[in-house]
């Protein structure tokens, strides 16, 4: 066995280990949530038969860790069981709002992770200018802006005043691809919008302090075009940082679009969690939560191993 794919099977385990703690951690903390589930779905006015019928239903007559193994058995085949309010099914519920998330962050991915390494080079070869300090207030005024404010920002602007693309991100199935691009734009431009500096400035970062390395020096010295020494020299050995800045951010884009989504009332996965939680709906919270913990690790999974394949110090580790 290669030592590749002995790491990839260490941070594959690691990765398991990590899902079924946080399983525990989130399946926890239903349980300590104060008050009865099953109050809170019939109501106040519920008979003590019905209460009991329900929580005979809802297995909670039994034992919490009995009910953890059923719940933990059931998500690693996908069944997340049947929502309390609509009593379908949480992988039927979850499953297309999952695949609007995905088509938010595809779009923004495709229009954050060029742009961001395009202005990342080009700060970095002119930094210490006027351009590389405006960039960096930029990037800096854009990290430190809650997502939901940059939102509320582009809504004023673009569809209030402007009213060039719709304020609520409204889907339906008769849209065509150009219409829900259009009525997707502003959502993913937020995300865009705080991905981008994350990304530009780590580039810059790794690009710059490969500048100074030796063979960069000698490289210019034999009078290679600036643009020759970031492109065969400088940008292949910082790809590792840069791979994994971008993959952390590509878990961002997935489990962090709640607020987003709340926003412009986007009909994904973060939008039916704030749903579930409102609504108690305590089936679709824990499967969403688990959802979000699965993908974030996996994408962190993919950094490491991208990070691994473009360094050959970390494939060789001895």
């Amino acid at each position: 066995m290669g030592d590749v794919t002995r790491i990839i099977i260490t941070r594959l385990g690691l990765g398991v280990l990590t899902l079924l703690v946080i399983s525990v951690l989130i399946f926890g903390a239903v349980e300590l949530l104060p008050g009865d589930i099953a109050q809170a779905v019939l109501g106040q006015g519920a008979t003590e038969e019905n209460l009991r019928a329900l929580r005979t239903e809802l297995g909670l007559d039994r034992s919490a860790p009995v009910r953890y193994f059923d719940w933990l058995t059931g998500a690693i085949v996908g069944d997340f069981g049947n929502s309390l309010l609509t009593q379908s099914s949480v992988t039927d519920t979850i499953a297309p709002r999952f695949a609007n998330t995905l088509f938010l962050a595809a779009y923004a991915a495709v229009i954050a992770v060029p742009v961001a390494i395009i202005l990342g080079i080009i700060v970095a070869l002119l930094r210490n200018t006027l351009f590389d300090r405006v960039a960096n207030v930029a990037t800096l005024t854009s990290i430190s802006s809650p997502e939901f404010f940059l939102g509320y920002i582009l809504i004023l602007y673009f569809s209030v005043k402007t009213g060039m693309f719709p304020a609520i991100a409204k889907l339906s199935d008769d849209l065509t691809f150009i219409e829900l691009l259009e009525r997707t734009f502003l959502p993913a431009l937020t995300m865009v919008l705080v991905v981008v500096a994350h990304m530009m400035r780590m580039t810059r970062a790794a690009i710059i302090n490969l500048l100074a390395s030796p063979y960069i020096e000698m490289a210019r010295l034999k009078g290679t075009p600036a643009w020759k020494v970031i492109a065969r020299h400088a940008l292949p050995n910082a790809w590792a940082p840069i791979i994994n800045v971008v993959a952390l951010n590509l878990a961002y884009l997935i489990t962090g679009v709640v607020l987003v989504e709340v926003v412009f009332v986007y009909p994904g996965i973060g939008q039916l969690l704030v749903d579930a939680v409102t609504k108690r709906d305590f089936p679709v919270v824990q499967a969403c939560c688990l959802i979000f913990a699965a993908t974030f690790i996996l994408l962190n999974l993919a950094a490491d191993v991208g990070a691994i394949l473009t360094n050959p110090r970390l494939r060789h580790p001895k």
